[in-house]
């Protein structure tokens, strides 16, 4: 549908752009004098939208990327919390933060307002599925004053601001919410980009939002298509058709001029999902089986030609700290015979490296002694079905810190009981125990030793195989600048983005 543009009045202050500092490629993020115009971006994305671009699912990210949603708080480059629509807060005891606001509009013309936010809040915990953010966590929000947002978790929650940088906690005026838990981003939100229009999963047309209170973007807007097909993705980039791509494929990249290629060390891993409540996997000793027929090495050498490193845990090398923490996996169930055991493997290729993946895994398990169907669809085609654990195994490429910046939020989401995002539909107590005592620890350090206690706990299910540690491959024409690359994947376009 066309939504008609609406006059606004530019911001009497202009704020220098939050994450530009953090992310940016190119310097300089203010208004200049030959952008007051500024040109359309044209960003091919590899992600079609799967859940109608519902901030509480994988959509969120789509947003984020875009400059469409921010949340309370940001990532800043080192993983800390930094003030997005919250300007600053405070910590009143254990279970209680004070959020206090900035002056901010929303992309229909109304204020972010306490009474706002909360409504935003209180909305995503009731959306069904939970967002991956809120996996494990209870709050609730209301209004304190003028200016400040009081969140109250059932639980001490001693990274609650981490957990609210998550691109699923978006911030949407009142109009957004319909019945049954529904949000809808377009026009709603109160990024730099605001949806103008949305054609299925085609393409989108965004226009800037000149109220923003970070400053008026260089950008006239951006007209982004969802392509799935690496190899088209790199072709548009190629031909000039479009200005940014994401996710080239490692086997296009040689195919790019080399100062169109940005690599970046991410915090995705690529990992062997297998179902602990499949006929075939619920036998541990078949998931150790599978494990032990994997081949990391060849992964990374093979298939990704050097662009990723073997898979070393959950947590890859770009989390920093995790190598020197790591704990061996203690207790794992020994080796049984697959004797033929059929298998159903499934992936998707909006990630194009992800079948041939799939593809060497399912013969090094196969000669292992399982039978192997592979099925490969595009990722929104394949995601209901992946998380109400139709398939057996499953080959997944997650960013580990996507969700909150928490090293544990992942852990609580995709491998316990009660996670949202449980496609290996694991369900064990001690992996329970060990994510519930990582959560409730406030320390820095010693969180991240429980983190790492609780990662040796779900690899030792085996319901886990980590295959890879990804670099991801974004190809830039040389017009571009500003463009924002982060590790944690939540950012590409921001206001100083233009060309």
């Amino acid at each position: 549908m066309r939504f008609p543009r609406r006059p606004r009045l530019l911001a009497a202050l202009l704020l220098t752009p939050l994450l530009a500092g953090c992310f940016a490629e190119g310097g300089d993020t203010g208004e200049s004098s030959d952008a007051k115009d500024g040109s359309r971006l044209r960003v091919a994305l590899a992600f079609p939208p799967a859940e109608n671009l519902s901030p509480y699912g994988a959509d969120a990210t789509i947003l984020s990327r875009l400059g469409v949603t921010e949340g309370l708080t940001a990532l800043d480059a080192n993983g800390a919390p930094a003030p997005a629509l919250a300007a600053s807060w405070r910590r009143e005891n254990d279970r209680t933060w004070l959020f206090t606001l900035r002056d901010a509009t929303f992309q229909d013309g109304t204020r972010v307002t306490p009474a706002t936010v909360a409504t935003a809040l209180t909305r995503a915990t009731e959306a069904r599925p939970a967002p991956a953010a809120l996996s494990g966590v209870t709050l609730t929000a209301e209004a304190e004053g003028a200016t400040a947002v009081r969140v109250t978790t059932t639980a001490p929650d001693p990274v609650l601001p981490l957990r609210l940088s998550s691109p699923s906690l978006a911030i949407l005026s009142p109009k957004a919410y319909g019945a049954k838990g529904a949000a809808d981003p377009v026009g709603t939100a109160t990024g730099p980009f605001e949806l103008t229009e949305v054609n299925g999963n085609t393409s989108a047309e965004l226009d800037r939002f000149d109220d923003y209170w970070g400053g008026r973007a260089q950008a006239a807007g951006i007209d982004a298509r969802f392509i799935a097909d690496g190899t088209a993705r790199a072709n548009a980039l190629r031909t000039g058709e479009t200005d940014l791509a994401e996710a080239i494929p490692v086997a296009q990249a040689a195919t790019l001029d080399a100062g169109t290629r940005r690599e970046t060390a991410t915090t995705r891993t690529t990992s062997l999902l297998l179902n602990a409540k499949s006929t075939v996997f619920k036998d541990a000793s078949l998931r150790a089986a599978a494990r032990a027929a994997v081949d990391t090495s060849a992964l990374a050498k093979g298939v990704y030609e050097g662009h990723a490193d073997a898979g070393a845990g959950i947590y890859g090398p770009a989390v920093t700290w995790a190598e020197g923490k790591r704990v061996a996996p203690a207790g794992r169930a020994r080796a049984g015979e697959p004797k033929g055991a059929s298998i159903t493997l499934a992936t998707y290729d909006n990630r194009p490296e992800l079948p041939e993946a799939a593809q060497v895994v399912k013969q090094q398990l196969e000669k292992a002694g399982f039978t192997v169907k592979l099925e490969v669809r595009e990722y929104s085609r394949l995601e209901s079905d992946a998380l109400a654990g139709k398939f057996d195994a499953f080959v997944l490429a997650r960013n580990t810190l996507v969700d909150t910046g928490d090293p544990v939020a992942v852990l609580a989401s995709d491998y316990t009981c009660d996670g949202g995002y449980n496609i290996a539909q694991l369900c064990d107590k001690t992996v329970d125990r060990a994510v519930a005592k990582a959560e409730s620890t406030a320390d820095t350090g010693e969180r991240q030793d429980a983190a790492m206690a609780a990662e040796a706990a779900v690899l030792a299910s085996d319901a886990v195989v980590p295959l890879v540690h990804q670099r991801v491959i974004t190809g830039v024409a040389d017009s571009v600048s500003g463009v924002l690359l982060d590790p944690y994947e939540r950012t590409l376009v921001g206001p100083g983005t233009r060309r």
